[in-house]
């Protein structure tokens, strides 16, 4: 399964990503690891990171969905907004919004902006537009807590 649909027509319409240098080596070790395991999951993420625009960590736009951001996205489908954390899988905690980047959703997050549009196919191969609305840095006590 892929997190995002890969028919050509939607292929030309995928959002541009932007990764931090710092991220990217973890992002890519962490793919290769999960070859075995879910390999769909772990080759959308390489396919994503090879497409990325890679930029030093003190250069990545603060409009950008990263590890440690808050990013509040709006779905469509549902016609709901929902805010998650991005984080690596070690820190994830659904219950406190804390998304793992090596989960479909975590994979489809990374590197976008703020206004970007994509479609996304959920576990349950169910077809969903997502927009990001916003980006946020952690506030302190989140760091705190993680």
């Amino acid at each position: 399964m892929l997190a995002m649909l890969t028919s050509p027509h939607l292929l030309r319409r995928r959002p541009r990503l932007t990764i931090s240098d710092q991220d990217l080596a973890r992002l890519e070790a962490m793919a290769a690891n999960k070859l075995s395991q879910d390999p769909d999951l772990a080759n959308h993420l390489l396919e994503e990171l090879g497409r990325a625009r890679i930029v030093p960590a003190h250069k990545l736009p603060r409009t950008v969905a990263a590890i440690g951001r808050s990013v509040t996205y709006h779905d469509e489908t549902a016609d709901r907004d929902r805010t998650v954390t991005l984080v690596f899988p070690e820190n994830a905690d659904i219950a406190s919004g804390r998304v793992s980047v090596m989960t479909p959703i975590g994979v489809a997050l990374i590197g976008l902006s703020e206004g970007a549009s994509f479609h996304w196919e959920t576990r349950a191969h169910a077809i969903r537009r997502l927009t990001v609305l916003r980006v946020a840095e952690p506030r302190i006590t989140e760091l705190v807590e993680t």
